[in-house]
């Protein structure tokens, strides 16, 4: 059996791909397991800066493979907890991309269909093409998103927008998709332009890339004094560290930065 994820590590960058492109990268049983695995390796990578996921073929994601899990047998279940994370299973092969340290950005082509859409909604960035297809699609086999969509979904969108297209599994367009929040940037060439701005986060200093990550991830979860506090432990856990001293020397030098990896 081919790898249902494929990884490329370079300078920083991993070039995450969606790997079962004769059924438009839908998910199976070793999807789920390949991505849960992907996201536990890549997590434990001292010198990654930043992830672009994206599928190989013509889509990104088609969602669920309904068919390879009639008749039941086999695997493991999608309701079982995961170690270590609130998400169980089937949550954790997408929600595994918001537990990374470090920025992921999304590539969208094609479909991006119930669990597909929630696998990309969990990067931090996503750009799609004009032409994709996107849709909160569960509700056509009388389901509601269940691999974390419910959390990214509403962080997104206004909450009667999250309403509609889970009650309707309407198929957004690409543009349409951005217009309403769910896309970051429209690219007639989503994975290039992700790449080139993988580049650019890989760029800048990696302590203060991943406390940005982690601030504004909590933003959304914890009160106002939580979140301010936050801010200034973060702030004055840089100041003064090798990286933060070596982002002012660059800038003043007019030289490219050479930062060291995280510990």
């Amino acid at each position: 059996m081919q790898d249902r994820v494929t990884v490329s590590l370079a300078r920083g960058i991993a070039d995450v791909r969606l790997n079962r492109p004769d059924k438009l990268n839908a998910l199976d049983g070793a999807m789920f397991e390949a991505l849960v695995e992907t996201g536990r390796r890549l997590g434990a990578e001292r010198g990654l800066r930043a992830v672009v996921l994206s599928g190989e073929g013509r889509a990104f994601c088609a969602g669920l493979d309904v068919a390879s899990f009639t008749g039941g047998g086999g695997g493991r279940s999608l309701f079982e907890r995961e170690a270590g994370s609130p998400a169980n299973f089937a949550q954790r092969a997408a929600w595994v991309w918001t537990e990374l340290p470090v920025p992921v950005i999304a590539a969208i082509h094609g479909v991006a269909y119930g669990g597909g859409l929630q696998i990309a909604l969990a990067a931090d960035i996503r750009f799609v093409a004009p032409d994709a297809r996107l849709s909160v699609m569960e509700i056509k086999w009388g389901l509601i998103p269940d691999m974390s969509g419910s959390q990214t979904l509403r962080r997104l969108v206004r909450l009667d927008v999250a309403k509609e297209l889970t009650y309707t599994g309407r198929v957004l367009s690409g543009s349409e998709a951005a217009a309403l929040g769910l896309a970051t940037h429209v690219s007639d060439t989503p994975r290039e332009a992700a790449l080139e701005l993988a580049r650019e986060i890989a760029a800048r200093s990696p302590s203060a890339i991943r406390a940005g990550k982690q601030l504004l991830d909590a933003s959304a979860l914890v009160d106002l004094e939580t979140g301010l506090r936050l801010e200034e432990r973060l702030q004055s856990g840089l100041f003064g560290t090798p990286n933060q001293v070596e982002s002012v020397r660059a800038n003043v030098e007019k030289r490219d930065p050479r930062f060291s990896d995280p510990d």
